[in-house]
């Protein structure tokens, strides 16, 4: 019996260990690591507040039902969730030999850390987490993953240095996306020096506060095609060597310090806007040529401080000068000037006729305060130049400002068909248009458009121009500033008696101001234009992606073809993407076609810009249905779109849940820790 006992004992324990195996390699399996540290990380670990798009890890829903992860078999091949048996096995759970090879949660309202055990995914190949709310660090751990070739952690809110051990990734990886975080400190090089990385091609590190030197070992990076480093804080010079870069076709150094002379690029293919907003002494083209010496050509001697100043104020002074010369010459020409009859006055509404020759001021409301004299004796100064022609920021005696835009000359019609829209435009008021104050015309023919001065940006700059400081557009913004357009269309189309038709609604005709309340500007002075002009505006505006396919010529705008350029326009608020031609591709932009392969494909939400993703939920939020409405915008036939009445409806229908930041001018992308 004794000698039975041993083989008691190793029978009982070799049974132990037979039903422990199973248990230990359950525990060893990418899904129990999802389940147990990756999926409370991302979501803050916050009892009770489990995220939608996570709630579907969990040991009691089948390994294809879980959202946002793709998995392979121990062979390597995917696992085929489009099998029904795959999608209703739940023993796929617990089985080690399935490993996790996407992680694609964009959007998905995470709020945790970037958890460092994704460092244990041995077969993760892409880690996508952008538009999300984490915090935290980059993981030392991240390193580790020996497959992960695509990382797109852009759009959140993590901060500290970006940790060297990232390009031990560089055996695989291909593109790198951290754009729009809070990363600090110097860009840390390869240990290994001549690090090639030969299959990386993006690597998007823009919108950061990173400092230093240009990192230059990037240039070593032979396979680059898109390299954004702008709205940073990198300074010093930009090396040669970048310009060797033949695959480079996307680059981004504005908005950080860089000085010195550019390298010279083959192609010349990187407009000025690839290094605006960097130090003064940056120059080579494309921004303006170098004092230094080029071949053949003598060496200029560097100014003093003195000389500059003296330059830039005879500059200023001469600038003076035109402008009085400017006003002395339209003053000289009220001699020999027939005052206007009364016939006239009646006709147009409000006008005043001074009656010495001196032309007619024409006002309206809010302009009762305004002369002729005044208007005349205006020290202007050039603001834009405008298809429509000249605008001034014209500063008054009494210290006011005026807007005065010159239509430029022969661009109006005859006085007998200039004079009701004229009226009917000065009658126009609403809380989202820029309002027309008063209208001079001169015995030759000159006319002055008279505006209230506003000194607020286009849309176009807020949506696409990049500095320091420029407000966060978040989609409660970007809201508000839609409902105010759609808003003050839907009065031209219905306020008055007879429908005023925008003509020329694009994102550079819309003024934002502090607290993005946002006024249209041109609206109806296409109706002014001789058909010449009209045409060459259309061409233009058909280039840039605005107008409806059914136009063909300017004077046949509608309400309905401006319906079509709302809808244009909400993409482009919703997108962030310019319509019609690309400047540095030349190729068309088409916002309603990538809208619809982006549906087919099943990527809706990366259409959406980063800033507007940031911290909502895109259904309660109404962003989804905000794409659809400028979908039905842009409808081909415009039969079916709706009127601008309609928009207006569900765009207030369809509000944000947070509206606080609508009324705070002071979040700026300096302080992109509070999405809100």
């Amino acid at each position: 019996m004794a000698s039975l006992l041993p083989l008691l004992l190793l029978f009982f324990w070799c049974t132990f260990l037979g039903s422990l195996g199973p248990a230990l390699a359950a525990e060893t399996s990418d899904a129990f690591l999802l389940l147990t540290k990756i999926k409370p990380a991302l979501q803050g670990g916050a009892a009770g507040a489990e995220n939608l798009q996570l709630s579907s890890w969990n040991a009691t829903v089948p390994l294809c039902q879980w959202r946002g992860l793709e998995w392979a078999v121990s062979d390597g091949s995917p696992l085929g969730c489009d099998d029904p048996a795959a999608r209703t096995n739940l023993s796929f759970v617990g089985d080690p030999s399935f490993q996790l090879t996407v992680l694609r949660l964009p959007a998905a309202g995470l709020s945790g850390t970037v958890p460092r055990e994704i460092g244990e995914l041995s077969s993760l190949r892409s880690l996508l987490l952008g538009v999300n709310s984490l915090t935290g660090s980059v993981p030392l751990e991240l390193g580790n993953c020996p497959a992960l070739a695509d990382i797109d952690l852009s759009g959140n809110s993590i901060a500290g240095a970006l940790p060297p051990s990232i390009w031990n990734l560089c055996g695989r990886l291909v593109s790198l996306r951290l754009h729009g975080n809070n990363l600090s400190g110097a860009l840390p090089e390869p240990a290994v020096p001549g690090t090639s990385c030969e299959h990386l091609r993006v690597v998007d590190l823009g919108g950061n506060r990173l400092q230093g030197g240009f990192p230059g070992f990037l240039a070593e990076f032979h396979g680059l095609q898109e390299l954004d480093l702008g709205s940073n804080l990198f300074s010093g010079s930009i090396p040669d060597s970048l310009g060797a870069l033949a695959n480079l076709e996307r680059l981004n150094l504005s908005h950080n310090n860089f000085t010195g002379t550019l390298p010279s690029f083959r192609g010349a293919k990187f407009g000025a806007d690839a290094f605006a907003g960097n130090n003064p002494g940056l120059c080579g083209p494309p921004l303006g040529e170098c004092g230094g010496a080029e071949p053949g050509v003598v060496k200029m001697t560097r100014l003093s401080s003195g000389v500059v100043a003296g330059i830039v104020i005879g500059l200023m002074a001469g600038l003076v000068v035109v402008a009085s010369l400017f006003i002395g010459w339209v003053q000289g020409r009220r001699r020999n000037r027939g005052g206007k009859t009364a016939e006239e006055d009646e006709e147009v509404g409000g006008g005043v006729d001074e009656g010495t020759g001196e032309g007619k001021l024409v006002v309206f409301q809010g302009g009762e305060h305004l002369t002729l004299e005044d208007v005349l004796n205006a020290t202007g100064q050039v603001m834009e130049k405008t298809v429509y022609g000249t605008v001034y920021k014209a500063k008054l005696a009494d210290g006011g400002t005026i807007a005065l835009r010159l239509l430029r000359e022969g661009s109006c019609v005859d006085r007998a068909s200039c004079l009701p829209v004229i009226r009917q435009l000065g009658r126009a008021r609403h809380e989202n248009l820029i309002s027309l104050r008063a209208f001079y015309q001169g015995k030759r023919g000159e006319k002055l458009l008279i505006y209230d001065y506003l000194p607020n940006r286009t849309l176009h700059d807020l949506l696409h121009e990049s500095r320091v400081g420029k407000p966060m557009l978040n989609w409660a913004r970007r809201h508000k500033i839609a409902l105010g357009i759609a808003r003050g269309l839907a009065y031209l189309h219905t306020g008055q008696e007879v429908p005023i038709a925008h003509g020329n609604l694009r994102s550079r005709s819309v003024l934002v101001d502090e607290f993005f309340v946002s006024r249209l500007t041109e609206h109806g002075l296409n109706k002014l234009m001789v058909p010449a002009v009209g045409d060459e505006m259309f061409a233009a505006a058909k280039a840039d992606g605005y107008k409806a396919p059914e136009l063909q010529k300017m004077k046949r705008c509608c309400p309905r073809t401006d319906v079509y350029s709302f809808g244009i326009l909400l993409l482009e608020i919703l997108m962030g993407k310019k319509p019609g031609k690309d400047s540095r591709t030349g190729e068309a932009v088409d916002l309603p076609a990538l809208v619809k392969a982006a549906v087919l494909e099943e990527t809706t939400m990366e259409v959406f810009d980063v800033e507007v993703l940031k911290g909502v939920r895109p259904m309660e939020d109404g962003l989804v249905q905000a794409l659809k409405l400028a979908m039905g915008c842009c409808a081909p036939v415009a039969a079916v779109r709706p009127d601008m009445s309609e928009v207006v409806k569900q765009l207030e229908e369809n509000r944000p849940r947070n509206r606080s930041a609508l009324y705070s001018p002071a979040d700026t992308r300096s302080e992109i820790g509070t999405p809100f």
